[in-house]
């Protein structure tokens, strides 16, 4: 253990070789996976771990785009139905910014520009994509990563109420054209409670008057 007096230790400073995979089999597959990890890896004692297991969620990684109006101050809200909802929130139904799971060989801007106009009939360019921030959803049982993007839009192109969405993937989203003000009330009173859009409306508070 590290003593309190004597200086920091050291932040990060194992790395992906320092993690070993003895075994790995797939428990379960459907439209998402489930695997099965057996490894060990190196103790902050300077040892190694013994070997144990975890199972990870496989469900791929993902792109979430903030649509912002930067003029008119507004953004674009999608309203629709999440089955992981169900258990622990008041309502199934989340209000989300556009977002979408890579196809084969996509590249994230790729996937930003597919989903906002399968979602919300939108066309935007990779000029008009910034990238924000990566991050892991939940790494202590899954493996996804998010890809956090802001693109600037003209919000005259939004009809609120419009219902949009693919019928072979069951998506049906109802649009909602939003203030940042409006977006940051809804959050403040817990009525946005998914992760991606929590974590991009913060961003956008700290960072509008920079766009």
């Amino acid at each position: 253990m590290q003593d309190s007096k004597n200086k920091s230790p050291v932040m990060l400073q194992y790395h992906k070789e320092d993690a070993n995979v003895v075994a790995l089999e797939t428990k379960y597959r459907g439209f998402f996976k489930l695997n099965e990890y057996q490894l060990n890896h190196k103790l902050f004692s300077g040892g190694q771990s013994q070997t144990f297991t975890r199972e990870v969620f496989e469900r791929g990684d993902a792109v979430v785009v903030i649509l912002y109006d930067v003029a008119e101050d507004k953004l674009l809200l999608l309203e629709q139905f999440r089955a992981g909802a169900i258990r622990a929130g008041n309502t199934p139904w989340m209000l989300e910014f556009v977002a979408g799971m890579f196809d084969e060989n996509e590249t994230p801007e790729e996937v930003a520009i597919r989903e906002t106009q399968e979602e919300a009939n939108i066309e935007i360019t990779a000029d008009s994509l910034s990238p924000i921030m990566t991050y892991l959803s939940s790494p202590g049982g899954m493996s996804e990563c998010i890809h956090l993007y802001l693109a600037k839009f003209d919000s005259t192109q939004v009809v609120t109420g419009s219902v949009f969405g693919l019928d072979e993937e069951n998506e049906d989203i109802l649009l909602h054209l939003v203030s940042r003000t409006q977006a940051l009330a809804l959050l403040a009173q817990g009525k946005i409670s998914n992760a991606a859009t929590v974590i991009g409306l913060q961003w956008l508070a700290l960072n509008y008057q920079c766009l």
